[in-house]
């Protein structure tokens, strides 16, 4: 059974892998470079099957163990990138100008590959496992984009399993939460069509920018004046764009912005807020205001029993004092959750060395996590498809 000593001889080429990628990073739904050195890995490998063009960029590996069991594991990873100018300093920075992986989605699909490299050289497992390279996470609806291409009628997984860094936790620290773990997301967009006028005559404006900076303000309200306060959302306006000059007030604005939730009740109450202040808004203001909004992420629901099964694993691994539960879910969000709507499964985070935060210019992820999360899903396969449970309904 699968140790961290195990990956060791590995070490040096995941390292390289990881590297070149990290080097090389491609946003959501242009992983095409990513893709490519992943089934080229995956084949060298030999892994049983390889499918390519899976969502548009994902890749499946089909591996199959020595035993006859007929149950099935899937394993996912992520793969894309954002856009991010880096700023970390490595020798391996991105060479991409403006993106960067500075989620770890590199590590992630090196760790899949680490696993991956493992698992086929042993066989030490009775089922079938499913390695899922997935592209983009980060918002454009990459899991959706698989599960619309039948990923999971084309390869059937009776559980799946995915392992997500985390740079608050040391190296060998586990973290799982039951239940509901982290957030739904809903993406707004809000269109200001005013009066544009010179800076001189605002008087002759429907000013977009002071309708702009009171929606802002009043959008705060929603959350602390209509949600349930046991009842965790979160509403963050992250983009206001307009204008072209000093001297010019502007026709129109735009705003972006997320909900987070952890129920579909909290989320519509909160839509159906934003869009009535928006209403209300362009009425006192005598302009159009459009609302769009559509929902990217679902909460993520981890199986009780298949949590226990990462922390079992996690256990064996990196010992019981380093391993445990969350008190509270996250109010981050993470679109495997759209495939455990479809399998039961569960999520983790797996800490490392390195240092800044997820989605900062700065943010390295230290390579004891690829080791370490390559051995991790070895590892639960080698649980869960041992030869007593290759019958386990």
């Amino acid at each position: 059974m699968t140790d961290l000593l195990d990956i060791q001889p590995y070490a040096d080429g995941l390292e390289a892998i990881f590297e070149d990628l990290h080097a090389h990073p491609e946003l959501g739904l242009e992983e095409t470079r990513t893709s490519k050195i992943v089934a080229e890995q995956l084949r060298s490998y030999g892994v049983d099957e390889v499918h390519e063009g899976i969502g548009v960029t994902g890749v499946v590996g089909i591996l199959r163990g020595t035993g006859q069991g007929n149950r099935c594991v899937g394993l996912r990873a992520d793969m894309d990138a954002l856009p991010i100018l880096e700023d970390s300093g490595l020798n391996y920075a991105s060479q991409v100008d403006g993106k960067m992986h500075a989620c770890g989605h590199d590590g992630h699909t090196t760790a899949l590959l680490g696993a991956a490299k493992h698992l086929a050289a042993t066989r030490d497992f009775d089922g079938t496992v499913v390695l899922i390279f997935q592209p983009a996470e980060e918002g454009l609806g990459g899991a959706r984009a698989m599960l619309a291409d039948g990923l999971l009628e084309r390869f059937p997984c009776d559980e799946l399993y995915g392992i997500h860094n985390r740079p608050n936790l040391d190296a060998c620290q586990m973290r799982i939460r039951k239940g509901t773990a982290m957030a739904g997301s809903e993406f707004f967009d809000i269109t200001i069509k005013g009066v544009g006028s010179h800076a001189a005559r605002p008087d002759q404006s429907k000013d977009t920018i002071i309708i702009a900076s009171t929606l802002v303000a009043q959008a705060q309200t929603i959350v602390s004046r209509n949600v349930d306060p046991n009842a965790p959302c979160v509403l963050s306006i992250t983009q206001l764009h307009a204008g072209t000059a000093y001297n010019i007030l502007p026709q129109e604005a735009v705003l972006t912005g997320t909900i987070r939730y952890f129920s579909d009740a909290v989320r519509d109450l909160t839509v159906s807020r934003l869009k009535a202040l928006c209403a209300g808004i362009a009425l006192s203001y005598d302009v159009e205001i459009t609302v769009e909004t559509r929902n990217v992420f679902n909460t993520l629901e981890n199986d009780p029993d298949l949590s226990d099964a990462f922390l079992t694993a996690g256990a064996a691994l990196f010992g019981a004092e380093n391993v445990a539960e969350y008190d509270a879910p996250a109010t981050g969000s993470e679109d495997f959750a759209d495939m455990l709507r479809v399998v039961p499964g569960a999520y983790c985070n797996l800490g490392h060395s390195g240092s800044g935060q997820l989605h900062h210019p700065a943010f390295k992820l230290g390579k004891d996590y690829i080791t370490h999360g390559a051995a991790l899903l070895a590892k639960i396969v080698e649980n869960r498809l041992a030869a007593s449970e290759s019958n386990v309904g």
